[in-house]
């Protein structure tokens, strides 16, 4: 008796092929969310410290108490981008997307409750927790389910979308009140729980590493442990680190900036966020495209850490001549910093299915938590020096740390992400999903 013939190719790949649109889909809407949160603060900052006691009419006391919130947040960013990065090789991908998207959605519910400036640090703080899960899981997924040809297409999409995020959040909060606007953002993460539970796990971690027993998951020492394996690691966070100076610096504190090159009338955060995001949404998809094209990851971030940095050189010089401009200026900022596709994407083909999502998801967040000590850089160069002298040292310092992790990074175009790192069995390849 022989064996029954095998299927048509249309009933195998059909399934797949459904299955893996709503996990890239699912990614997407999830990392929609997650830049709406994170974004959100931005725009909302002035009118919530107002209403929570905050003297509005003193920049100083504004920038002080926005910068301590953001510090909180930052912070949560780090600790959770440990924590999800180690439960997603521990316990898969799918545990992260649900968990972290229950805890920033119920942080922002919480978040339009706030009635102390205490009460909204700790919140932004477990909001930042939450928000930390949501991409690196998201992008780790889709990498893992595409075709190494097609992958940078499938992180590039999700990163596009999530991208948009961040526009919603500027005509939201621009819109509707402070409170109201949290309340819209944990009312759409709490929805978009319904769409994941159609998901399905990776099977190159369901079938590859999550049964073997000898095989270590989500052991963030082991980065530390190969100097191999720690230059790539710290490779891919330099090169992510002036998308940050530029949002967390730039466009941040734009009101601040605007005010000390001389303009009459001072940007509007949320309006320059808006204008940023809106760049950044095209470069993500211009950098993900290019990188197709070349074929190369290295030669497209390459391209947009040089763009990046003249676009820094125009933001001081064009963008001071009036309100116009700044906002022009914002957005040429962002598009050279749309290389958060790229970036995430490199992040993930560097290191094996046992430590991917650990390295995918901790690597953004300590790109984000990056703010934090260039925060605290510029406040004391702003001191000494001034405020826009401060933030062009600190910029000229984030594009040379971007440099140098460029330099140092290895190419991962079409590379077949089937392997484990410190396998202690035979070289063997992670049995095919």
């Amino acid at each position: 008796m022989g064996s029954s013939p095998p299927p048509p190719p249309s009933q195998v790949r059909e399934p797949m092929s459904r299955a893996v649109k709503l996990a890239v889909l699912v990614a997407a809407l999830g990392y929609f969310v997650d830049i709406y949160d994170l974004i959100l603060f931005g725009v909302v900052r002035k009118a919530s410290l107002a209403d929570l006691g905050v003297d509005a009419a003193s920049s100083k006391a504004m920038l002080a108490e926005g910068e301590r919130l953001l510090n909180y947040q930052m912070s949560g960013l780090l600790l959770g981008g440990i924590l999800w990065g180690v439960i997603g090789d521990k316990r898969g991908r799918l545990s992260v997307l649900f968990g972290s998207i229950i805890l920033y959605s119920l942080a922002n519910v919480a978040n339009g409750f706030v009635q102390d400036l205490d009460q909204y640090a700790w919140l932004r703080f477990i909001a930042g927790i939450g928000l930390a899960g949501e991409l690196g899981a998201g992008i780790t997924l889709v990498s893992e389910i595409l075709r190494a040809e097609g992958r940078g297409w499938g992180t590039t999409i999700v990163a596009t979308v999530g991208i948009c995020g961040g526009v919603v959040a500027a005509l939201v909060g621009g819109e509707v009140h402070w409170r109201t606007a949290y309340f819209i953002g944990g009312g759409m993460g709490l929805a978009l729980l319904a769409l994941r539970v159609g998901v399905r796990e990776s099977p190159m971690f369901a079938v590859g590493v999550a049964a073997e027993k000898n095989v270590r998951r989500g052991d963030i020492l082991a980065i530390f442990r190969s100097a191999a394996r720690l230059r790539r690691y710290v490779s891919v966070i330099l090169v992510g680190i002036p998308i940050w100076y530029a949002v967390g610096i730039l466009i941040f504190f734009s009101a601040e900036i605007g005010k000390e090159m001389g303009m009459p009338v001072p940007p509007v955060p949320g309006r320059a966020l808006m204008w940023c995001y809106a760049g950044l949404a095209f470069g993500d998809l211009a950098s993900g495209a290019l990188s197709q094209h070349l074929r190369s990851r290295r030669r497209a971030l390459a391209v947009f850490l040089t763009m990046t940095a003249a676009s820094i050189a125009f933001y001081f010089t064009f963008g001071r001549q009036s309100l116009t401009s700044f906002y022009i200026a914002c957005t040429v900022l962002g598009v050279s910093t749309g290389y958060w596709a790229v970036f995430i994407t490199t992040a993930a083909e560097q290191f094996g299915i046992n430590l991917r999502a650990t390295v995918t998801t901790t690597a953004p967040n300590f790109v984000r938590g990056a703010v934090v000590p260039m925060t605290l850089v510029y406040k004391e160069l702003r001191g000494s020096v001034g405020v826009i002298e401060g933030a062009i040292i600190v910029g000229a310092g984030a594009i040379a740390l971007g440099a140098i992790g460029l330099w140092q990074l290895d190419e991962t175009y079409g590379k077949d992400l089937e392997f484990v790192e410190d396998d202690p069995l035979p070289p063997a390849r992670v049995a095919k999903s």
